[in-house]
C-alpha cells in the first residue's frame, strides 16, 4: 500500500472539494461527500483543515488561481493586445469544454461569497476578492492595462460562465452572438 503524506492528502482533499463544491454549492455540499471522494473519515479530513469555510476557501483560491495560470501560459507568446486576448479566450474555451467543473465552482464561490456578505460576514469574502483581483489584474495588464477592454473580457467571460451553468448546449441559438472564438464546439 502506498503512503500519502499529509500535504498529498491536503491536496486530494483540495480537488475534490473543487468538484464536489462545484456541483453542490457551499451549503449543498457536506464535508462527509468531500472526504468520501477523497477516501478519507471526517475526523481526518478536519485535521488537514480547520472546518468547512477553510476548505472551500482553499477550493475556491485554487480555482482562481488555476485560471490565473490559464491566463498566464495562453499569453506567453502573445506580442500584442489583439494576440493575447484571442489567446486568452481561447484557453478559457478550452477549459469550459475540458472542466465544466471549474466553471460551476467560479459561479458557486460568487454566490457562497453574495451570502456570507448578506449574514454579515466580510472576511470569508475579502480572501477571495483579494484573489479575484490578481485575477483581474492578470487580465487588465497584459491587455494594455485598457479598462474598456478588460471588462468587455470579463463581460463575455460572465455571459459564457451563465450560459454554460444553465446548460446551454453548442449551438443553440443563445450562442449566435458570440465571436466565432468565444462559441462552444
Amino acid at each position: 500500500m502506498v503512503r500519502m503524506t499529509a500535504e498529498e492528502r491536503r491536496e486530494s482533499v483540495v480537488r475534490a472539494a473543487m468538484t464536489e463544491f462545484a456541483r453542490g454549492g457551499y451549503n449543498g455540499t457536506s464535508t462527509e461527500a468531500i472526504a468520501r471522494r477523497v477516501g478519507v473519515s471526517q475526523p481526518y479530513l478536519f485535521r488537514l483543515f480547520p472546518n468547512k469555510q477553510a476548505i472551500f476557501l482553499a477550493a475556491a483560491h485554487r480555482c482562481l488561481e488555476e485560471t490565473h495560470d490559464l491566463f498566464a501560459e495562453a499569453r506567453r507568446d502573445a506580442t500584442s493586445p489583439e494576440e493575447t486576448l484571442a489567446a486568452m479566450a481561447e484557453a478559457y474555451q478550452r477549459l469550459i469544454a475540458e472542466d465544466p467543473d471549474k466553471v460551476l465552482l467560479q459561479m458557486q464561490i460568487y454566490v457562497a461569497v453574495a451570502a456570507a456578505e448578506a449574514a454579515g460576514d466580510r472576511e470569508f469574502g475579502s480572501s477571495v476578492r483579494d484573489a479575484w483581483m490578481r485575477l483581474w489584474d492578470s487580465v487588465h495588464i497584459p491587455l494594455g492595462a485598457d479598462q474598456a477592454e478588460t471588462t468587455r473580457f470579463w463581460a463575455y467571460g460572465m455571459l459564457i460562465n451563465t450560459l454554460v451553468s444553465l446548460g446551454f448546449p453548442a449551438g443553440h441559438r443563445v450562442w449566435e452572438g458570440f465571436y466565432v472564438a468565444a462559441r462552444p464546439e
